[in-house]
């Protein structure tokens, strides 16, 4: 059975390096003749804001409709996006919030403090791209906004393992470098992990 791998490429800007990083990935695994599905938050249309918490439904709109049936059916989601501010960008947190909603992602049982994470068989390898060199990144900042993304959110919901490739420092870096990344990237698609 061919795997079934989602992308999210969570980089408001359509031309960005992460673009190309999806790209690379999509291509690796179209080789290994994976069904891969991108979902480009620069080009899908959705109010990022869970306007009343989780008060009140706020309506899906159809691409989030679409991204949750990608998600439902998939065996391995991709996250490609930069750290900015050290974490994501705004428009893939207020995706995460507007997509990864109780009864989809998770279930709170009644009178307990525990939850039933109901995204449980799908694995995840975030692409994180930094500006900050990755021993920083390490040692400095503990890794903070992959812990976030990795435990906080994807292992919450039931996805594992979460594995972490960090692109850095990509603003000072070279278009050899860079293709490297891209080649290297490509041979994970290939690899479907």
């Amino acid at each position: 059975m061919k795997p079934k791998i989602v992308i999210i490429n969570g980089h408001p800007d359509p031309h960005s390096f992460c673009s190309a990083l999806s790209d690379a990935y999509r291509a690796g695994a179209a080789d290994r003749s994976a069904e891969v599905h991108t979902i480009d938050l620069s080009r899908i249309r959705f109010d990022p804001i869970l306007k009343y918490g989780y008060r009140q439904r706020t309506e899906l709109e159809q691409d989030l409709v679409e991204a949750q049936e990608h998600i439902r059916q998939a065996d391995h989601l991709v996250f490609v996006y930069p750290t900015w501010w050290g974490t994501m960008p705004a428009i893939l947190k207020g995706f995460i919030d507007r997509v990864f909603l109780p009864s989809f992602a998770y279930k709170y049982r009644e009178h307990s403090p525990l939850w039933d994470k109901l995204l449980t068989g799908k694995t995840a390898r975030l692409i994180v791209t930094m500006d900050t060199p990755s021993w920083y990144n390490r040692w400095i900042y503990r890794h903070a906004g992959h812990r976030v993304m990795k435990h906080n959110i994807l292992q919450f919901c039931g996805i594992t393992p979460v594995r972490i490739t960090e692109i850095s420092a990509v603003r000072p870096s070279t278009d050899a470098q860079r293709a490297k990344w891209l080649e290297q990237v490509k041979r994970l698609g290939a690899k479907l992990a």
